[in-house]
């Protein structure tokens, strides 16, 4: 009898553990994590672009919350190792751009050396896919390097190969990667193959909680025809793929719903930087020209809409402050594996920057857990000596800002600009030498006072260098500066 009984209450233990384990897996989302590639807020309707409509985009801002003041970093590499360290680009290293399947030198995100998103968030019991763009790693090196970094899926335009001309291609016969080789696929076009391999994925994991990372390719250079649109201009064909963006958004969100995901899927859909600087759109009565590498709003503030049906406020702009550290600790806080300013991996404790904004998409919170955000890197100001690739400068510029003012800091470490964008929203006064109002003054102290904390001197990136390899492209100083000889 007492047997029975113990096995009895055992059974109950057990199925109230496991009831309480399922009702927490059905709490925490499916997270899909769109992130476009060059593209500003001149170019999403739903934020006041005039010259083009993004209909699927517009529709997922109107099931969510667009946010007006979130800081991507001013080009590819610091935004993408950013987002994926909830560090910045003066803690990471990766404060310039570094293409490194082109350019080699032994670099590569080092999962061994550095906070890796997708492997805490597969640790917290996720499935991980990522499709799209990479471009870190340099796969004739490291076949392997997705899987160490957290992914159990993946479908990769190479990046450009030295070495391989085909490898250059990631719309018409794109060249890609997947289980271990890459070929081209001939008469395809790129993003599709990107976009079926996520929705498959999604069917394939529709009982797991799953991250998908989608990096897209597009709309990055070379301006290309879509097999929707054909343009005979650059900037005909750059909103033709724009709107192709679009019509994968809706794609992804149609597939979502026919899975029964939407419901439990929390989309994030921003962009890396600012539009390219060729493009010229209108925005909201004004013409902006492309702000990618540049600091100033158009370059950095980048459109960012979060939804999650019945849990992120429908319809809604909000004022917090989010910059990409914070996705780092977000994802993790809604997967249900939340972490401080500091975490432990491989042994080490690192740094966090970031700050988890998942209050304010459970809207328990209005504003953001920070004061200010930031922005910097980008440009091709590296140099490669025997300890690896290494930053050209001591201490790269930067810019901080809160919900008004905005401070730039020069590689001098001293205040640059200064500027009011409520009343300058394009950024032309600088008030740095002028006489403040209170307001002014105190927004000026608080951001001086937060760059004042930061390392006087930026670090390198961290890794263990690859093997140097025959396509490996030398840098040499010429007259103080660094360059590569290609």
């Amino acid at each position: 009898m007492s047997k029975n009984y113990l096995l009895f209450l055992l059974l109950g233990l057990f199925s109230c553990r496991q009831g309480a384990e399922q009702e927490q897996a059905q709490q925490r989302p499916n997270i899909l994590f769109i992130l476009v590639d060059d593209l500003g807020k001149e170019w999403v309707s739903a934020y006041g672009a005039e010259d083009i409509q993004t209909p699927h985009i517009d529709a997922l801002a109107a099931s969510g919350t667009t946010f007006r003041h979130a800081y991507s970093m001013p080009q590819c590499t610091p935004s993408r190792v950013t987002l994926l360290t909830g560090q910045y680009p003066f803690r990471h290293g990766w404060v310039n751009h570094w293409d490194v399947p082109r350019w080699g030198g032994g670099a590569h995100f080092d999962e061994r050396r550095n906070p890796a998103l997708p492997v805490k968030i597969r640790e917290a019991g996720y499935k991980t896919c990522m499709a799209g763009k990479w471009q870190i790693d340099d796969f004739r090196v490291e076949p392997d390097a997705l899987v160490k970094s957290g992914f159990d899926a993946y479908c990769m335009w190479t990046g450009y190969e030295a070495e391989v001309p085909v490898s250059a291609e990631r719309y018409q016969d794109p060249y890609i990667y997947q289980s271990g080789a890459s070929k081209t696929y001939e008469g395809q076009f790129g993003p599709d193959i990107f976009k079926d391999f996520i929705i498959d994925f999604i069917h394939t994991n529709k009982d797991d909680p799953w991250l998908v990372y989608y990096p897209m390719v597009l709309t990055h250079t070379p301006f290309v025809n879509t097999p929707d649109e054909t343009a005979d201009d650059n900037l005909g064909k750059h909103k033709a793929m724009v709107r192709y963006t679009d019509k994968i958004t809706g794609e992804l969100m149609a597939a979502l719903e026919k899975e029964g995901q939407r419901d439990n899927t929390l989309i994030i859909w921003t962009t890396d930087n600012g539009t390219a600087r060729q493009i010229e759109g209108h925005y909201r009565g004004n013409v902006v020209q492309g702000g990618k590498s540049q600091t100033t709003e158009p370059g950095i503030c980048a459109p960012f809409i979060a939804s999650w049906p019945g849990v992120v406020r429908a319809g809604h702009s909000s004022e917090a402050l989010i910059d990409f550290t914070d996705l780092f600790p977000t994802f993790l806080s809604l997967a249900g594996a939340p972490i401080g300013p500091e975490i432990e991996m491989n042994g080490e404790q690192y740094i966090i920057d970031g700050r988890s904004f998942a209050d304010v998409l459970l809207g328990k919170q209005t504003n953001s857990a920070r004061p200010w955000i930031l922005g910097m890197g980008g440009g091709n100001n590296a140099k490669r000596t025997e300890a690896g690739v290494e930053n050209q400068y001591v201490y790269r510029d930067r810019v901080l800002r809160n919900e008004r003012f905005k401070l730039f800091v020069g590689p001098d470490q001293q205040a640059a600009g200064f500027y009011d964008l409520q009343r300058d929203p394009w950024e032309q006064q600088n008030l740095i030498d002028q006489t403040l109002t209170d307001t002014a003054q105190r927004a000026l102290n608080t951001l001086l006072e937060a760059a004042s904390d930061f390392p006087e001197e930026d670090a390198d990136p961290r890794y263990i260098p690859n093997p140097e390899q025959s396509w490996d492209v030398p840098i040499t100083a010429e007259s103080g500066v660094w360059k590569r000889t290609e």
